[in-house]
């Protein structure tokens, strides 16, 4: 912590030429011993700080008007010194900040002090003390001490002494309060500016303060922003997966319930083919065993015949077409069952492929689904980043917006402004070349309007429903009509 050191104005009169105050600074520094004083035990050497007095030689001399009306020099250094351990193991202990100031009054002048006969008597006494009388016995009549010469010229140094010692408090105080007012002066100067640069850096920090508060606001809005996106894509994602699951499961069923009747409808086809094959079993046994019977009703026709032979060939041939017309039923028959075993066959061949083809085309469309409904996922989140990046453009043209309404704003009141004094200059010259020249302006004012709303176009930014796009277009017209009249 820092700490004030109280009573710790030190002042030293000396006088000495410069080069042995020089020489005398640089070898011998100034030794502030720092003690720890208790009244209960012993007082304690904590560190000594070195300070090197030449160091105040070096600064910069400043003018002041002395004590006796003469100009003098002052310098003063500030620094901070390390306070050192007495013991080398703990090194540093504090910092001391000081200030030397070295004031130069000029040349010394000898004071000439009067002195009194007593007291150059009392003083030559001192120096050359007389021999001691001899010892004689006091006279009777002794004279009063205070009454002696010595004693008035002791009393008389004892009050010059005083009075020199008034005269150098005197002095000393007066150059103790010159110091302090000097030091309080580079005090107060300093500390305002000190205070300037606090208020500086206070107006930086509240200007930084308020930046930084409003990029948090931005930055918290922008979460917020982001969090409400980043919950509804994840309900639009939740929505969709509940979606997929729900269109899977549905043509998991209808798989299911296809495959089921597949399998039915085979089992169907299986029993219909077992009992057509029955069918033409039972058939061709019959045919057979008709077969057999009308080779043995012919064979007996035959036998028949040559027994009775007398009998009218009318009658056995009735007979004959009778067995014929029974052989051609049953050989109908029979093509018959043999049809509708090609039939079933044909029929059971197109229910497999038709088994096939709606699992490829179940498969199929699950495919399309999925990547249906990838490329939705993918188009939701370009949708986002593109609002993103349509709100930054749309600051971005909403800027260029007003930086061109100002521009043309501006070239309209240009335009204005020249109009009076083309105008002005107009009618000084001749009717036909002030027209023309006027219509020459209205021509480059109509083709920078026109210019400047096709490179507005040309960019892709803007389109006809823009606002700036609409007032260049008025602007068009209003200066085509203009030109129209004229």
């Amino acid at each position: 912590m820092e700490v004030f050191l109280p009573q710790s104005y030190c002042d030293f009169d000396f006088a000495a030429m410069p080069q042995k105050l020089q020489e005398t600074f640089l070898r011998l520094p100034l030794l502030v011993e720092f003690w720890h004083k208790d009244r209960l035990a012993k007082d304690l050497l904590l560190g000594v700080a070195r300070l090197q007095l030449s160091n105040v030689l070096t600064s910069e001399k400043t003018r002041f008007l002395g004590p006796h009306g003469n100009h003098c020099w002052r310098q003063t250094f500030i620094e901070v010194a390390p306070v050192m351990s007495v013991e080398g193991s703990k090194g540093k202990v504090a910092d001391l900040s000081y200030t030397i100031t070295l004031a130069d009054y000029g040349l010394v002048k000898v004071r000439e002090v009067v002195v009194s006969e007593s007291s150059q008597v009392l003083s030559s006494a001192v120096q050359n003390p007389p021999p001691a009388p001899p010892v004689q016995p006091p006279p009777e009549h002794a004279v009063e001490p205070r009454e002696t010469l010595e004693y008035k010229a002791v009393l008389q140094l004892e009050a010059w002494k005083e009075t020199q010692e008034e005269i150098f408090s005197s002095q000393l105080k007066k150059k103790e309060l010159a110091h302090l007012q000097d030091l309080a002066e580079q005090w107060n100067r300093r500390d305002k500016e000190r205070e300037a640069i606090v208020k500086k850096k206070v107006a930086e920090c509240t200007a930084l303060q308020e930046q930084l508060q409003k990029t948090l606001a931005d930055v918290e809005k922008r979460e917020r922003q982001l969090a409400s996106d980043e919950i509804e894509f994840n309900k639009a994602r939740a929505e969709l997966q509940l979606e997929r699951e729900r269109s899977i499961q549905e043509r998991q069923d209808s798989i299911r319930r296809v495959r089921d009747d597949c399998h039915h409808q085979i089992e169907l086809e299986k029993l219909k083919t077992k009992q057509l094959e029955e069918d033409k079993l039972r058939l061709q046994q019959q045919l057979q065993e008709a077969e057999h019977k009308f080779k043995l009703l012919d064979k007996e026709f035959h036998q028949y015949k040559e027994q009775q032979s007398s009998k009218p060939e009318i009658r056995l041939q009735s007979e004959i077409n009778l067995l014929t017309l029974e052989k051609v039923e049953l050989e109908r028959k029979l093509e018959s069952t043999t049809k509708s075993k090609l039939h079933y066959k044909q029929q059971w061949g197109r229910a497999l492929k038709e088994l096939a083809r709606i699992k490829q085309r179940e498969q199929e469309n699950a495919m399309a689904r999925l990547k249906k409904q990838q490329e939705e996922l993918e188009q939701m989140r370009l949708r986002y980043l593109a609002a993103e990046e349509k709100d930054i453009v749309k600051n971005d043209r909403l800027e260029l917006e007003e930086i061109r309404n100002e521009l043309n704003r501006l070239r309209l009141q240009e335009d204005r402004r020249q109009a009076p004094d083309s105008q002005n200059t107009a009618d000084q010259r001749l009717a036909g070349s002030g027209s023309h020249k006027q219509d020459e302006g209205l021509d480059d004012f109509l083709s920078r309007l026109i210019e400047e709303r096709d490179t507005l176009l040309r960019t892709g930014v803007y389109t006809h429903e823009d606002r700036i796009i609409s007032e260049l277009d008025r602007q068009i017209r209003e200066t085509m009509a203009k030109r129209s009249i004229r």
